[in-house]
């Protein structure tokens, strides 16, 4: 244990070389800094990404259609292609790889919603039940659509909580069991919801049974859209129901399965795997600057201890002729240089977690919560630390091995 005396011996020591002190913990403290910041940025972009992703199942599969653009089977191009419920029935009966999926149907004139004197514009989304699951949606009272309401086409709506906040304003909670008018039709409202991607659009919708708005807003068996949640593990395998479901549509619609125009599609999967290697290379490029400069910090901290140690070398002759062991001349040494190493990796990362507790306000569609790994922190804090000692106790050990009498002589 160090004794009083030599506590006093090791600040004055610091107090008497201010300069470099303060470059020996500057090294040591930017390091730190630098590896929190850019480990809570990196986190913060992928959280933000993360978060676009909680609107919507990850495997998701979404198809609609156009224009041919090629001819095909004897038809000329530009010739429409459209949905309908048969569709819808053939992908959910007949193709394997089918997990949740619902059709769409979007009314193009009119999105009015109306409850007493608040009158409103708003999404209508006309799907299937399956949807809940597409959208990942999370009800928050009520229900969602059933295939009862389906069969019965029953008008019905699933509003979210900020629909519903907006129309019933301080009676919210009493909005269960009341009608609303869509597109001047009543519809009794069965349910709350709340989108998890954050996005307000996402916000300002109403769900209707598809069966009820085709009836209600002469739809037929029209659908826009076909959207479904895919069994796949792999890359390989979204890619690969996605193949499936556009030769199936194109060989009963008869267009070319490769005509990008007549039939459009969106796979989750392909882009969530295509967004996760881009942040693997980003963590590793992170990882490569945060060591960088870890060890700029180290050979800093080396640095500054081989000149410490120059500099003490006819002390360090002094000691050994007055009966100090070169165990007990190195480890004062070394000790000094741990303190001011540990004491400014502590500030760089109090500083560093105090930038991201102020950023973690920030909470943008592309950026949000940056977090640094704490464990991580520490454990390059000390590596710095044990890294610069012991790139110090080399040449103390050399100079502690000196002769007495050379030591004394040394310039």
């Amino acid at each position: 244990m160090f004794d009083l005396d030599k506590w006093q011996e090791i600040l004055a020591t610091i107090k008497k070389n201010k300069l470099r002190t303060f470059l020996t913990g500057f090294s040591v403290a930017w390091g730190i800094f630098m590896l929190i910041i850019l480990l809570g940025s990196g986190n913060g972009l992928q959280n933000g990404f993360e978060a676009q992703f909680r609107g919507a199942a990850k495997n998701s599969l979404w198809i609609w259609t156009g224009r041919t653009s090629v001819a095909h089977g004897g038809m000329n191009p530009g010739r429409p292609i459209r949905f309908t419920n048969s569709d819808y029935e053939d992908l959910k009966n007949n193709f394997a790889r089918t997990e949740h999926i619902s059709g769409r149907f979007n009314i193009w004139w009119g999105n009015q919603v109306t409850f007493n004197n608040e009158v409103h514009s708003f999404g209508i989304r006309n799907v299937h039940p399956d949807y809940q699951k597409i959208e990942a949606l999370t009800i928050t009272g009520g229900r969602y659509i059933n295939h009862l309401d389906l069969k019965e086409r029953r008008k019905v709506t699933v509003i979210s909580t900020l629909v519903r906040d907006i129309l019933f304003k301080d009676k919210a909670e009493e909005a269960i069991g009341k009608y609303i008018l869509v597109n001047g039709i009543p519809f009794k409202v069965v349910g709350f919801f709340e989108d998890q991607s954050r996005n307000e659009n996402n916000m300002r919708l109403i769900y209707i049974p598809i069966t009820t708005a085709q009836t209600v807003f002469s739809g037929g068996n029209r659908l826009h859209e076909i959207s479904m949640t895919i069994k796949a593990n792999t890359l390989e395998e979204a890619q690969q129901a996605e193949k499936e479901v556009r030769s199936r549509l194109a060989a009963v619609h008869n267009f070319d399965e490769n005509d990008r125009r007549a039939l459009g599609t969106w796979n989750s999967f392909e882009n969530y795997m295509q967004m996760q290697s881009i942040f693997k290379g980003i963590r590793l490029f992170i990882w490569i600057i945060g060591i960088g400069t870890i060890i700029a910090g180290i050979v800093g901290v080396s640095n500054i201890m081989i000149i410490v140690v120059k500099e003490r070398t006819r002390e360090i002759g002094v000691r050994k002729a007055l009966g100090a062991t070169p165990f007990s001349v190195v480890s004062l040494i070394l000790f000094e240089s741990v303190i001011i190493t540990t004491f400014a990796g502590y500030v760089g990362l109090v500083l560093g977690v105090g930038l991201l507790e102020l950023l973690s306000g920030i909470d943008t569609q592309f950026f949000t919560n940056p977090t640094a790994d704490f464990r991580i922190a520490v454990s390059a804090t000390l590596l710095l630390i044990v890294a610069g000692a012991f790139a110090g106790f080399v040449p103390a050990r050399k100079a502690a091995s000196i002769k007495p009498i050379e030591a004394l002589r040394d310039e």
